[in-house]
Formats: C-alpha cells, sequence, structure tokens
C-alpha cells in the first residue's frame, strides 16, 4: 500500500471515530474537544501538539490540551494580548505562522514560543460573536512543518470542533427558553390566584408591567416567583 493510500485509511479511520465513538451532544463537550486535538496529534504530519482557546470577555480558557506548553503558550497570548491562536479566535479564519523564529507579527509571543521549543502554528477559528470567540491551535516542534494537506485536515478537525461548540450553544440556549417559559407560567398562575384573572389577562398584565418598569418579562416572572416564597421569619 502506498503512502498515499494509508494515509487516507488513516483518516477515514480517524473521522469515522469522531463521528460514532462522539456524536455531538452526546457527550460532555471536553470530551469531544479532547478527541479533536487528540486526532489532530495522531493525524497530521508535523504537529505535536494542539488545544482549543475559548474566549469569553477577559476570560481565556485552554481546552483538550494534549501537553502544558499549550495551555503556557495560551497563557503568553493573554499576558501580551497578541498571538496567532488570539488572532484566529477573533479576527481571522485561519492562522498560519510557518517559523516563529522569523515572525514579526507577535514579537513577545514568537520569542516565549522559540523558547519552548514552538516553530511553527496553525490556528483555525472556531466561532466568533459578541463577546466570545473559540480557536483550535496546532504547534509544531519544527519550522515549516504544516502542508496543505495538514491545513485542510486541520480545517476538517476544527469543523468538527465548531459543530460540538455551536451544539452545545443551541442547547444551553434551549435549556434556557424552557426556564424562562417556566418561570412565565408560574407567575401568570400566582397572578390568576391573587386577582382572579384568566392566563389571557395574567400575560397581558405582565406584558404592561414589563413596558411601565422597562424589565423583561422574564425578570418580572422571577420577581413574582419570589414573593410567593415564604420568609424565614415566615416559616419559624
Amino acid at each position: 500500500m502506498s503512502d498515499n493510500a494509508a494515509f487516507d485509511v488513516q483518516l477515514r479511520s480517524v473521522m469515522t471515530n469522531l463521528a460514532d465513538k462522539f456524536p455531538l451532544g452526546a457527550i460532555p463537550l471536553g470530551d469531544t474537544l479532547a478527541s479533536v486535538t487528540a486526532a489532530a496529534v495522531e493525524l497530521i504530519r508535523g504537529v505535536d501538539h494542539a488545544d482549543v482557546l475559548l474566549i469569553d470577555g477577559d476570560r481565556f480558557d485552554s481546552l483538550a490540551s494534549t501537553a502544558p506548553v499549550a495551555e503556557e503558550l495560551d497563557a503568553v497570548q493573554l499576558r501580551f494580548q497578541q498571538g496567532p491562536c488570539l488572532q484566529a479566535a477573533v479576527a481571522d479564519s485561519v492562522i498560519r505562522s510557518p517559523d516563529l523564529r522569523t515572525e514579526p507579527r507577535w514579537p513577545e509571543f514568537a520569542v516565549a514560543a522559540v523558547s519552548l521549543g514552538i516553530f511553527s502554528v496553525l490556528s483555525f477559528q472556531l466561532y466568533t460573536h459578541s463577546g466570545g470567540a473559540g480557536a483550535l491551535n496546532l504547534l509544531g516542534r519544527t519550522p515549516g512543518a504544516f502542508t496543505r494537506e495538514a491545513e485542510a485536515l486541520g480545517a476538517m478537525l476544527a469543523t468538527h470542533a465548531a459543530l460540538a461548540l455551536a451544539a452545545v450553544n443551541t442547547r444551553q440556549q434551549f435549556d434556557s427558553a424552557l426556564a424562562t417559559r417556566d418561570h412565565i407560567g408560574q407567575a401568570k398562575g400566582i397572578l390568576m390566584e391573587r386577582l382572579d384573572i384568566d392566563a389571557v389577562h395574567a400575560f397581558d398584565m405582565l406584558k404592561m408591567l414589563s413596558q411601565q418598569t422597562n424589565i423583561p418579562i422574564r425578570d418580572l416572572a422571577k420577581r413574582i416567583i419570589e414573593t410567593r416564597r415564604p420568609s424565614a421569619e415566615q416559616t419559624i
């Protein structure tokens, strides 16, 4: 079997494993991301280490790192507010740096990376929205470590990681919507009982109060529910 044919078999095997063993949303996000970074090191020639960097406001989280050096370099980027992973997360879809010894874009990061034995970096944007962003980061211990083939494979793995993050975000939004609906339902029930009105009038009252006070309906609902709960003095 030729090298190319063997690599194709390996590629299909790893991608099938990602799809079958780690179905999106079926296991914790951290496990899914760990499967992606492990596959990057296993599959992509030139990748020695990998991790996922998530940014939420001023908070940086290094997830699923395959070696401590990946987390160290994320910390460097947080400290200096510069670096390929950070730039990919917040600005560009793909960032390449074949030789950090001659990299002018992030001088402090480049010096730190080379001192830790990292000479090549390839970063893929996973998502970006108001206040949040993320990137898959691939690190090589040799200059010029990543070929076009490596970039294509990295993009495939980044897509899997991005889908996992999107699935978690969708689930969180769904859970939040369910909680809000439940709170509004409870608040309507309280108003119906106290004021002897039907559900339509109770909801209309919530909307009117929301407009008058400029408080979202979900927050008004929580306040009404709180008034229903006995205080510590009442329960004594």
